[in-house]
């Protein structure tokens, strides 16, 4: 089963924009890190930086709910990507495909609100 799970830190806004078919795209990156001792002082380690995507109703919910810093637990699944440039060049790439991105309540609260019947959520796609 292809299922993962990040807790982290929103490193920018997310970015929402629209394919040509008109579903809705938002993007993110989430930095995930921890604390570590070290002769006696706490220090922030980083673990990575992640490339999110959500779809559909969640992409519109994430971009109109979530900000630069705020503290996340994402859970998709992992889609690797590999290419060729024109120079010829491989490349590849990681990215976490949502399936649910929420507020982590250990350093925050919110207030829940449904969209409109109008604006109601679409289940998360397989594909782009």
């Amino acid at each position: 089963m292809n299922q993962v799970a990040l807790v982290g830190n929103l490193t920018e806004d997310p970015t929402l924009r629209y394919t040509q078919s008109g579903k809705a795209v938002a993007n993110l990156t989430v930095a995930v890190s921890h604390r570590s001792k070290s002769k006696g002082q706490w220090q922030d380690i980083t673990d990575g930086f992640f490339s999110v995507t959500a779809w559909n109703g969640l992409a519109n919910n994430v971009a109109e709910s979530l900000k630069k810093g705020a503290r996340v637990v994402v859970t998709g699944k992992l889609i690797q990507r590999s290419w060729q440039t024109e120079d010829g060049n491989k490349r590849h790439s990681v990215e976490i495909q949502a399936s649910n991105v929420a507020a982590d309540l250990q350093f925050a609260t919110v207030q829940i609100t449904k969209p409109s019947a109008d604006a109601s959520p679409v289940p998360a796609e397989t594909t782009g």
